[in-house]
């Protein structure tokens, strides 16, 4: 498993873990190289997984390699297969050219800047989570059309499975049956939610009615190791003492979505998987130029409410919940996946068939994640 962010190890963590009962595989996980690696070598301590050093990694061949990004993948030794390590692919980025000229914007993860080098295609297989990427990715990188599975969403699935658990994930939160869990989502960069309009986060806490309403932060990981994670908890200490439920990035952000009530967002894939959900959704910003709008992403960033800063925070959060309908959220769900139910299965045959081994006669089925927790309210000194 190369894990070369915390995001891209916690997509693959759902993978590995179709393998945990057999005692033919041994898995091993390696760093990948990427500009947000911090808090990779963190994570994998946690989990106790066996880590080769990327140096002795990359000289060894393996019968099998998983990743969920893209550096280095072509130094690697053994059929890989890439996962996607979002909501799908859904990212529209700028490819470069020779010269440093800049070509037309493509989907990251489905261009062939990413699944070609020299040539030749490097993955042995890309999973898709939606048939309709197929073709998107038949216009993006054709060479690689022969090699995508359609094998769904494993966030999807688990959220889906974790729905019957939501009283006790909003009491791992402190939300009783009298109070409304306001999710605030951000991805990273100058255009999220966080980037643009942190203190969101404190006016959030403070304006809105605390016997209502309570108030949790899920950031991106790439936030809390772009910065540091000291850093965030500074810069956050004052809205955590005036009520904000800080989550940090080593819980499962999934069981806040499905607590949520209302979940504010921007362009990142938390956004989408709130839909799978119960929860009213309104974006923040617009950066509909950044999402390939045939996406899920795309759907929603069209069709999902925007807040306003000038008006009044509870009253938008009434309007987006008036407003909501089973039909917007489900349109978004059925292109996130394809395959609803089925990525377990499907990524398990996958990686049988590229190991080349009997499978096992069962597959581990989705399981509801555990219960999210809050970071700790004090500042290290």
């Amino acid at each position: 498993m190369i894990v070369h962010t915390v995001t891209s190890g916690q997509r693959l963590l759902d993978v590995a873990r179709l393998l945990a009962a057999d005692l033919r595989v041994q898995v091993v996980f390696t760093h990948g190289p990427d500009v947000f690696g911090n808090g990779v070598a963190g994570l994998l301590e946690r989990i106790g997984g066996v880590v080769v050093p990327w140096h002795l990694a990359v000289r060894h061949h393996f019968d099998l390699v998983v990743s969920a990004a893209y550096g280095g993948i072509e130094e690697v030794h053994g059929p890989l297969i890439i996962v996607p390590h979002g909501a799908g692919y859904n990212k529209r980025v700028s490819r470069r050219l020779g010269g440093g000229a800049m070509a037309s914007r493509g989907t990251y993860g489905l261009s062939a800047q990413e699944l070609i080098r020299d040539g030749m295609v490097i993955p042995t297989a890309v999973a898709l989570a939606h048939d309709v990427e197929l073709g998107r990715l038949a216009q993006s990188c054709p060479e690689a059309t022969p090699i995508a599975h359609i094998i769904g969403d494993p966030c999807h699935d688990r959220l889906v499975t974790s729905m019957p658990e939501r009283p006790a994930y909003r009491r791992a939160l402190g939300v009783g049956d009298d109070r409304e869990l306001v999710v605030v989502t951000s991805t990273w960069g100058q255009r999220s939610l966080f980037g643009q309009r942190a203190q969101l986060l404190r006016a959030m806490a403070a304006r809105l009615p605390k016997e209502r309403y309570r108030v949790a932060a899920l950031l991106h990981p790439n936030v809390w190791f772009g910065h540091g994670v000291w850093q965030i908890r500074a810069w956050l200490a004052d809205c955590v003492r005036d009520g904000l439920a800080l989550i940090p990035p080593e819980a499962d952000w999934r069981g806040a979505l499905v607590a949520a009530d209302h979940i504010v967002g921007d362009h990142g894939s938390l956004a989408v998987y709130g839909a799978v959900t119960d929860a009213s959704i309104m974006l923040f910003g617009d950066a509909r130029d950044d999402v390939d709008p045939e996406s899920a992403m795309g759907l929603l960033s069209a069709a999902a409410p925007r807040l306003r800063l000038g008006r009044s925070l509870a009253c938008q959060l009434r309007d987006a919940a008036a407003s909501d309908h089973p039909g917007r959220s489900a349109g978004v769900v059925a292109r996130l996946t394809s395959a609803p139910g089925m990525f377990d299965e499907n990524m398990f045959r996958l990686m049988y068939r590229v190991l080349r081994l009997q499978p096992p006669p069962s597959v581990r089925r989705a399981e509801a994640v555990p219960p999210p927790f809050l970071t700790d309210s004090s500042v290290p000194a």
